[in-house]
């Protein structure tokens, strides 16, 4: 059974908070960030096969060792009445779980996995990038489908440390998930 179509008027404002947000259909397009609904088109297809790969990989690991809970976009992520983000990939440990909700994550994941995109890239790598160590995110990955590069920082004094970079090739480890280690090229490959 099909829902039927959601149309609802968002008046305009300087700045929105996430009573607003909260107003938007289920999966709508768009990320508070700084007050302000950005919205986020749809990601290529190049993009989403990099995230089910990364997913997955990280899943598998997480599951076999029971140490938490491994979601994908879109999942709100809650900072604060201006700030709610989609990341494209996040873990929860075990010991955090009271940060789930049934609507949100409601603070910061141990790790973001945020997938470049030209229309949200500066966001990923300024604004977000900042909130997200501010709120105790302890891995950062950034990965960029141009480049094929992964980038590891860890979060520190409410900053990201540069731990590893891999283009192509290489291996890149987590910082959290001991013993996890992914290949480069088995994300980057072409279908």
């Amino acid at each position: 059974m099909s829902l039927p179509v959601r149309e609802i008027e968002i008046p305009q404002k300087e700045v929105y908070t996430y009573a607003d947000y909260a107003l938007l259909p289920e999966g709508a397009p768009y990320q508070l960030i700084g007050g302000k609904l950005v919205m986020t088109p749809a990601p290529t297809t190049y993009h989403q096969i990099i995230s089910i790969r990364l997913e997955l990989k990280f899943a598998n690991f997480v599951n076999e060792k029971n140490l938490g809970l491994v979601l994908d976009a879109p999942i709100d992520v809650y900072f604060g009445e201006k700030e709610t983000y989609q990341p494209d990939i996040i873990f929860i440990a075990q010991d955090r779980f009271h940060v789930i909700e049934p609507a949100r994550i409601n603070g910061a994941p141990d790790m973001v996995v945020e997938i470049l995109s030209p229309s949200t890239g500066y966001y990923d790598l300024k604004k977000k990038a900042r909130t997200y160590a501010r709120y105790g995110v302890k891995e950062y990955w950034i990965v960029d489908p141009e480049d094929k590069s992964i980038e590891v920082y860890k979060g520190q004094e409410e900053k990201f440390v540069l731990d590893q970079r891999v283009e192509e090739e290489g291996k890149i480890k987590s910082l959290i998930l001991d013993g996890l280690a992914v290949e480069a090229k088995e994300v980057f490959a072409q279908i």
